[in-house]
């Protein structure tokens, strides 16, 4: 057995079990009748005065949704990002606490995984850009485009802004959250950057979620931030995080030149306009009506006349745009339930018999139909392998 593999110290197991217990959001007392013991047994235990017994942990680890083996290896992963997010005034909801845990309990998962097959993420974090004093909008603009050109994007659309920001060593989890809420941000140094979105959202929605995330990351990463619906922009962060989204969407040349285009000849915006235009851009028609707006391509109100005046129907869209194929796929939901990149240390952890079906269904918080996806095909993998194609290490 490798020193990886070996038991933590008493100390150390007492801890992991009090943070476990506390992220679980139980008291000493329920953790006492769950393993049918005193009250002090259990404040022993977190000390690390009194050895855990075998039953006794894999009761708590059970009870805490976590695994015996997270607990006892030396590589398990404590991370509790919960409390910060307490801070904030919108914490009080329980589906903000519940989407929270979430977060924190799939970040600790994709680390644990990570550690224990020796893996390292690299990150290609871009430079921050603090807010500063003046037209915050402005700002973001002109930030949205340095990282446009810092990534080397150009002024085409992106296709999977999911992917995008995975690629910079962000953590970027897609799950179904309650409606209210469209995603939630938080930075932890151990960690990195960390972003859960609303999977029930359509894909226009995410990918502005997923940017207006990216801004926070961009602009105060150690603040914790939780976009809900309907939130009212009032802090420049906010104003900040919103602008730089959309800017970098849609950047404003690019939009300039594609309404020039599409209008070329014309006395009127009209519907057919407005879904070519959020065809080719890859985002909402109310989207791209809103950044004409803010360009002053159109009058202020544009969007709000077209609503007014029976909107625009997917029937008049398909009547535009014909059976042509969605371009955009299911772009931002390329992560499904498990990402690509954290299946892939699964399908590797199970490979080696360092977690079970089961530990692993606790871990990614799915049931055990979502881990046989993800391990489909993994035990043929190996006989199918071929010297040739051997990665060299």
């Amino acid at each position: 057995m490798n020193e990886m593999n070996q038991r933590s110290t008493d100390p150390e197991i007492g801890e992991r079990l009090r943070m476990a217990r506390e992220a679980a959001n139980l008291t000493q007392s329920a953790a006492a009748t769950i393993i049918d013991a005193a009250r002090t047994t259990v404040v022993a235990i977190e000390k690390g005065q009194r050895r855990i017994r075998t039953a006794e942990l894999q009761k708590l680890a059970l009870a805490y949704g976590t695994s015996a083996n997270a607990i006892l290896r030396r590589e398990s992963v404590h991370l509790d990002m919960v409390p910060r997010f307490r801070k904030l005034p919108e914490s009080g909801d329980e589906a903000v606490e519940r989407a929270t845990r979430l977060l924190n309990d799939l970040v600790k998962a994709e680390v644990e995984l990570e550690n224990a097959l020796g893996v390292r993420r690299v990150r290609n974090y871009p430079p921050e850009r603090p807010i500063l004093p003046g037209d915050v909008k402005l700002q973001a603009e002109q930030d949205a485009q340095e990282l446009r050109a810092w990534l080397g994007l150009g002024p085409g659309p992106i296709l999977d802004v999911v992917a995008l920001l995975g690629s910079l060593g962000l953590r970027v989890f897609v799950r179904k959250l309650d409606s209210r809420i469209c995603g939630l941000f938080a930075y932890d140094e151990s960690a990195g950057g960390c972003i859960l979105l609303n999977g029930s959202h359509p894909k226009e929605r995410l990918n502005q979620t997923a940017l207006h995330e990216l801004a926070h990351f961009v602009s105060t990463r150690n603040e914790p931030e939780v976009l809900a619906e309907n939130d009212r922009l009032i802090s420049r962060e906010d104003k900040y995080a919103n602008s730089f989204a959309r800017s970098f969407l849609t950047p404003a040349r690019a939009v300039k030149q594609l309404f020039t285009e599409t209008t070329a000849g014309q006395s009127h915006l009209t519907r057919r306009h407005i879904i070519i235009m959020a065809q080719a851009t890859g985002v909402s028609r109310e989207a791209v009506v809103r950044r004409l707006e803010e360009l002053d391509l159109v009058r202020a109100g544009t969007w709000d006349w077209f609503e007014a005046n029976g909107g625009i129907t997917n029937d008049q869209v398909k009547e535009v745009l014909g059976d042509m194929p969605d371009r955009w796929g299911n772009a931002g939901h390329t992560a499904g339930i498990v990402p690509s990149r954290l299946a892939l240390l699964a399908r590797e952890a199970w490979k080696r018999g360092i977690y079970s079906e089961g530990q692993l269904a606790r871990l990614l918080h799915v049931d055990r139909r979502d881990v046989r996806q993800v391990l489909d095909g993994a035990e043929s993998e190996e006989s199918e392998a071929d010297d040739f194609v051997k990665l060299a290490r």
